[in-house]
């Protein structure tokens, strides 16, 4: 199995100081990775388009968190 590389994990502008975080990494094949701070060995893996239409969702109230 290949090494991965390591991901540089940003904190979510809009994620309080305490639990629950979110954190965005940019991956080499320009997916993007999501993890909560919570549980952080899991990792969700998204394409920008998926991504995004799941934030617009979330914004018109059709994806309820």
């Amino acid at each position: 199995m290949p090494v991965q590389p390591a991901l540089t994990w940003q904190k979510s502008s809009y994620s309080s100081e305490a639990s629950s975080c979110l954190y965005v990494a940019t991956a080499p094949d320009a997916t993007l990775r999501l993890r909560e701070s919570d549980e952080p060995n899991v990792v969700l893996h998204a394409g920008r388009t998926a991504l995004a239409a799941l934030i617009a969702g979330v914004r018109k109230g059709a994806v309820k968190t």
